[in-house]
């Protein structure tokens, strides 16, 4: 590295990796208010205040005991230079030693310049009482709730930069490499009273209007109050995301989102967003400042892993695709997965491969393998590469029609409108309602191609089935699947779980090879976006030999994509 890359910051929604515990008044402010103390579960009083990062509001002088930073420092005194001073039992400060009892100390000034500093949580709710949980009282409405989560990224990389401490011994883990610029996709909390434009930290301009939980941001805590970002928000995360990525601003971008969700998102950016820079997912099982949280340590990997360009083929692309980077291992998009909440719980999907590499606990970065799907910059689907208009197929009377909807706005930005309604068919053992095929009742796959269909917007199935084949067990629910096809709305079928073999092919149903049925999912609705809707026979439930034909042939391409991405 022989100067600092440049790298964008774009937060995802409900991430754990810019949440924090909540902030509990300390004992400190309850004893000097009067107010109960805390306790532990025998009735003692907590031996210790949580300390959380703040700012100084001025200079403080400050006495350290010398020798206090280790239990051991003292077995090596004589390596030591003189203290400042000594600290005598009257508290005064001499620059010689008074008696042996006389404390040896460093003097230092702390500024408010000097950044975040812990300290004991001393604020109170307004009626006087002390804060015991995010929200005045449990279960309290918005109004009376407090925001966990950042509001962007500047912050939890602050603490980090401040905080966090390397193998070195060294903090600044994050700006002896790289500078950051942080943007708000979907973000994870929002500024509800608005924002001037005079007050904001980030590279933004102009005031934030009031934002709107569940519209603007997207928190899963507290927990009665969680919002999850709808499908039109894909489409401006993607915008946002690409806007980034071909900005030729920076060297990479970095997207923090929900543990759970981020391996999703990750492959959505694979697969459209057209960049030869990286592209890195992080989330995190704790929240920042929580014990052995480790979300920071994934974040500073991710800023190392750009600022390496160990990426970088010979003519300086990404030959890597969209990584999730978590407990130093590099995985593919494609075939990451959380199975577990805790440091530790993803795993690669797919059985052949999805590591790429690690990092070693000196921070130092190895690729072990590349992907040998098609990404970014050289995927068949990227955005770029995406029509402006394609056709849908929408049930009108008793018939079906194919009516044309538009993907991209006159700007080349994906519309929210476009975004593709694909459902998951989970089947099982002893599936069928009743003996024998009869399609006709099983309702709820009736339902929801019915609903599809009514809708006129891009739309399909996945149908999780038997490992690895993606066959269903009940003839009747493959006779609405098949039907489904004939309507014009294609279905992808993967093994249920997260299988190693790869489903079988199907002349009017797409092999999603080894693929999780979430992956698939993705997949088909880029997919959608690309090539449309299947044509549609006129009678589904009769469908003649040259509908079939040219079913058979739109769903063949549909097999070409899933075979390379």
């Amino acid at each position: 590295m022989t100067k600092k890359a440049r790298i964008a910051h774009l937060s995802g929604p409900t991430a754990t990796i810019q949440n924090t515990p909540p902030l509990i008044t300390s004992n400190k402010a309850r004893a000097k208010r009067g107010l109960p103390l805390l306790r532990n579960a025998d009735g003692s009083t907590q031996t210790f205040d949580a300390l959380r990062a703040q700012r100084l509001a001025a200079p403080a002088k400050l006495y350290v005991e010398q020798f206090s930073a280790h239990p051991l420092e003292s077995d090596a005194a004589e390596l030591y230079g003189p203290p400042d001073g000594y600290i005598g039992a009257d508290g005064v400060f001499r620059l010689e030693r008074q008696d042996r009892t006389d404390k040896p100390v460093y003097e230092l000034e702390l500024a408010p310049d000097d950044g975040l500093y812990p300290l004991p949580y001393m604020a109170l709710q307004a009626d006087g009482r002390a804060w015991e949980e995010e929200c005045a009282d449990p279960g309290g409405p918005a109004a009376k709730a407090r925001q966990g989560f950042f509001p962007d990224g500047s912050r939890s990389f602050e603490e980090i930069d401040r905080l966090a401490i390397g193998d070195d011994g060294a903090a600044s883990l994050i700006s002896a490499v790289a500078t950051i610029d942080f943007y708000r996709g979907a973000p994870s909390s929002g500024f509800t009273k608005g924002l001037p434009a005079h007050l904001r930290k980030d590279v933004g301009t102009g005031d934030i209007p009031p934002e709107t939980r569940g519209k603007d941001f997207y928190p899963y805590k507290p927990y009665h109050l969680a919002a999850a970002p709808p499908r039109p928000m894909l489409a401006k995360v993607t915008n946002d995301m690409q806007a980034l990525a071909s900005s030729g601003d920076y060297d990479g971008v970095i997207w923090t989102q929900g543990s759970p969700q981020v391996e999703e998102s990750a492959y959505w950016f694979n697969l459209l967003i057209d960049t030869p820079r990286p592209i890195c997912g992080n989330a995190a099982q704790r929240p920042q400042g929580q014990i052995s949280n480790d979300g920071p340590k994934n974040i500073v990997d991710s800023v190392r892993f750009i600022a390496s360009r160990v990426w970088a083929d010979s003519e300086g692309r990404n030959r890597c695709g969209t990584v999730v980077i978590q407990e130093q291992q590099m995985f593919a998009a494609r075939e990451v997965a959380k199975v577990d909440a805790r440091p530790g719980g993803y795993v690669a999907t797919g059985g052949h491969g999805g590591i790429i590499g690690n990092v070693s606990h000196t921070g130092r970065m190895a690729l072990t393998y590349l992907p040998a799907y098609k990404h970014t910059y050289l995927s068949e689907l990227r955005i770029t590469q995406l029509p402006y208009r394609v056709n849908a197929v929408k049930k009108v009377g008793r018939g079906i029609e194919t009516i044309e909807v538009a993907v991209k706005d006159a700007g080349g930005r994906l519309l929210a409108d476009a975004i593709p309604v694909v459902s998951i068919v989970k089947d099982g053992s002893y599936s069928g309602l009743e003996f024998g095929d009869d399609p006709s009742l099983e309702l709820d796959l009736i339902a929801s191609l019915d609903h599809k269909l009514a809708m006129g917007r891009l739309a399909g199935f996945i149908v999780e089935g038997l490992v690895p084949y993606g066959t269903t067990l009940s003839l009747a629910r493959h006779k609405v699947m098949l039907k489904a096809a004939f309507s014009g709305v294609p279905v992808a079928k993967v093994g249920r779980g997260a299988p190693e073999g790869f489903a079988d092919p199907d002349e009017f149903q797409i092999a999603a090879s080894n693929l999780t049925g979430t992956k698939a999912r993705l997949l088909l609705m880029a997919c959608l976006l690309k090539l449309g809707s299947l044509p549609a026979a006129k009678d589904p439930d009769h469908p003649t030999k040259a509908e079939l034909d040219a079913i058979r042939n739109a769903v063949a391409v549909y097999q070409d994509i899933f075979d390379t991405h």
